[in-house]
């Protein structure tokens, strides 16, 4: 047995750890990202401590000067934590230990691993909804000047990725401008129920020491503090629901990018994605794919495999600890990362694309698209709309039947489907004509594009 280092709660057993056992359970290459978070909080302890007298000021002094310490030599490299360590916390302390002797032993008074835990999970999870809130603000500011940019630009809308109707490219941007902006939203109301202390609930009982749970909450910055200590360190929700919040969130962006993968396509051709945003052939010189795309539509899946494993761990465990919830931080980090790390560069990448408008212009000009403009054209001749509906397929059938365009069937044969057309029915059937006779609220007419801008232009500030 090569177990040289001192587990912290090894005290109440005769036989050594078994090494394997030790190797299957040490956390500390995953859990090593908490060090700061995880120092955050023993200052914040230990200052708390001595304010009350649980321990002297000069105790909390050294206590908090060697931890200082402690964060330098890891960021430096000079302090590498090891798998025998069995966690990022035990290598804090070990090694407080080493540099300030017993007093180093005085910081774990009326504080378990259990709220030590969920106090630097909390913390890390504050900084990160704070970090995608940021990244997801970058993008909706990138979403309204790509709206502004197109607002007259006109393009296919789809339904059942078949053309349906004409619509402005301002429209679509701002589509999933309000995608995500709920997005947002749902982390601004999460931070809400992430940003409540936990620290003072000790195991899961409390403690029998005069703790003051809300200094420390208010020297950490949190909102409040837990309102039950078995709840305080016991359940995992917050996390549930961020990893869900990034996962919607990831799905917004894989749609985006599913339509930027089509549209940057030779068989459309619609947009052009720079060539900073994408790759080649080894094989075949002439592609240019678009793989940031497709790796951002591809990490998607890995997210959602995140939040379905931290609902698996939850799901069968009785209250109120257990170590099962070891495994959360695994999803927790991956999932944050990657949301972060995608909407960053999915920005980046949208803000280097470009429609070719001149292509748009010759394919939205005489689509079939402007089909629904005859049946509403009918319907203001006080034809019912089914009615409307069915005459405007047979002429759609003429159409395709005759390879003659919508704008170009000559009247008599319009007439010849209904005799209320007249020479109007070609005002009507022009993409401009069909964009700007939306009318209802929301809709894609260049008024109501140019309203909504200025909305989310509000919005953001």
């Amino acid at each position: 047995m090569s177990n040289k280092k001192e587990l912290l709660w090894a005290s109440r057993f005769n036989e050594p750890f078994d090494e394997g056992a030790l190797k299957f359970s040490s956390s500390v290459h995953v859990d090593g990202k908490l060090f700061r978070e995880d120092i955050q909080g023993s200052i914040a302890h230990a200052t708390m401590l001595g304010e009350e007298g649980i321990i002297t000021r000069e105790d909390a002094r050294q206590i908090t000067t060697g931890l200082n310490e402690i964060e330098k030599e890891i960021e430096s490299g000079t302090l590498v934590p090891q798998w025998e360590d069995e966690d990022i916390h035990t290598v804090i302390e070990n090694r407080l230990k080493e540099k300030i002797g017993a007093v180093a032993g005085k910081l774990h008074s009326g504080r378990s691993r259990n709220d030590q835990v969920a106090t630097d999970t909390r913390l890390y999870m504050r900084a990160k909804v704070n970090e995608l809130h940021t990244s997801l603000t970058g993008l909706m500011e990138t979403l309204v000047e790509r709206a502004d940019t197109y607002q007259s630009s006109i393009i296919f809308g789809y339904t059942h990725l078949q053309r349906a109707q004409p619509i402005s490219a301002g429209h679509y941007y701002l589509a999933y401008f309000n995608m995500f902006r709920r997005d947002r939203q749902r982390l601004s109301d999460l931070m809400q129920r992430v940003n409540i202390s936990p620290l003072g609930a000790a195991a899961f009982a409390g403690s029998t020491l005069p703790l003051n749970a809300e200094r420390s909450a208010e020297l950490l910055g949190f909102n409040s503090i837990f309102s039950n200590s078995i709840d305080a360190v016991s359940d995992r929700d917050i996390l549930i629901e961020f990893i869900s919040a990034c996962s919607i969130i990831m799905m917004h962006l894989s749609r985006f990018c599913e339509d930027i993968i089509l549209w940057s396509s030779y068989e459309f051709g619609y947009l052009e994605i720079s060539d900073a945003f994408s790759t080649g052939s080894s094989i075949m010189p002439q592609k240019k794919n678009a793989d940031i795309a497709e790796l951002i539509r591809g990490k998607t899946g890995r997210v959602y495999g995140d939040l379905m494993a931290m609902l698996t761990i939850m799901k069968g465990l009785p209250l109120s600890y257990n170590r099962d919830m070891q495994e959360d931080k695994q999803p927790l980090f991956d999932s944050a990362e990657t949301a972060i790390s995608s909407v960053t560069l999915f920005n980046r990448m949208l803000q280097h694309t470009r429609l070719k408008e001149d292509r748009l212009k010759e394919l939205t000009a005489k689509d079939l698209s402007l089909a629904t403009e005859i049946a509403e054209y009918l319907v203001k001749k006080d034809i019912p709309f089914r009615d409307a509906h069915r005459i405007t397929g047979r002429i759609v059938s003429w159409s395709i039947e005759h390879s003659t365009p919508l704008p170009d069937i000559p009247l008599d044969t319009y007439k010849g489907f209904s005799e209320v057309f007249d020479e109007g029915i070609y005002l009507a059937l022009t993409p401009e004509a069909s964009i700007n006779s939306k009318k209802s609220h929301g809709s894609c007419s260049f008024e109501s594009v140019e309203r909504q801008i200025e909305e989310a232009r509000e919005l953001l500030g």
